[in-house]
C-alpha cells in the first residue's frame, strides 16, 4: 500500500499527520492496476480462464491463498466477519484521521 501510494501519487503515508480518512479511502479507491497494491489486486480477482493460463506460480500462489482466505472468511461466522472489518476500519480511522 505505501509502495503504491508513493508510487501513484507521491505520497508517503509514514509521513503524512494530517490526511483525513475521507481522504485516504479516496485515494486508495483511485490506485491504478500498475502499483504494486493495483497489480495484487488484479492477480486476485482475475477469473478469465485463458488470463489464469498465463499466470506465473508466484501469481498463481497469491490468487490461491486470497481465495482461501477469502473461502474461510465466508465459511466462518458472518458476525465475527463483519467485527473483524469494523475493527480494520477502526485502526484505519484512528491512523489516517485529523
Amino acid at each position: 500500500m505505501e509502495a503504491s501510494f508513493a508510487q501513484q501519487y507521491g505520497i508517503r503515508l509514514r509521513a503524512e499527520e494530517d490526511m483525513s480518512w475521507g481522504e485516504f479511502t479516496t485515494l486508495l479507491s483511485g490506485i491504478m492496476p500498475e502499483t504494486p497494491l493495483g497489480q495484487i489486486v488484479t492477480i486476485r480477482s482475475e477469473n478469465d480462464k485463458d488470463m489464469l493460463k498465463n499466470f506465473n506460480a508466484a501469481q498463481h500462489k497469491i490468487r490461491n491463498e486470497w481465495r482461501s482466505r477469502m473461502n474461510k472468511m465466508v465459511a466462518s461466522d458472518k458476525k465475527e466477519a463483519a467485527k473483524q472489518v469494523a475493527n480494520f476500519q477502526q485502526a484505519m480511522k484512528a491512523v489516517f484521521s485529523r
